[in-house]
């Protein structure tokens, strides 16, 4: 019995064939093969770096409690609105710029902002 291939796998197995497949694609049809290439490659850069689980550490650090994401989340903001989060919040500013960081790392890491920060 066959074990289950692993999503890392078929990400790169389609992808390969997109790759092959592209220089025969004019026009629209070429276009979206790209498009859909490049999309196989953020879900591949997420599946690696899981930055979801990265964020959630950091924003439970820096609210002193853990908790789903979006009540993480929620609560950042709702701290934010309310002034009882800021500037001065220890360790904020650092957590926020990691959480924007990672997810650019996800998105297109040759932005280069993100190569500049990165460093």
């Amino acid at each position: 019995m066959a074990e289950q291939i692993e999503a890392a796998t078929l990400i790169e197995a389609v992808a390969g064939f997109l790759a092959e497949l592209e220089p025969e694609l004019k026009g629209r049809r070429a276009f979206h093969a790209k498009v859909a290439q490049n999309a196989l490659a953020i879900v591949a850069r997420e599946l690696a770096q899981a930055p979801q689980a990265r964020e959630q550490a950091l924003l439970a650090g820096v609210l002193g409690h853990d908790a789903p994401l979006d009540m993480l989340r929620a609560d950042i903001c709702k701290g934010l609105r309310a002034g009882t989060l800021g500037q001065g919040t220890p360790g904020l500013i650092a957590a926020l710029l990691q959480v924007a960081l990672a997810k650019c790392a996800v998105d297109n890491p040759r932005y280069a902002t993100f190569r500049r920060l990165a460093v």
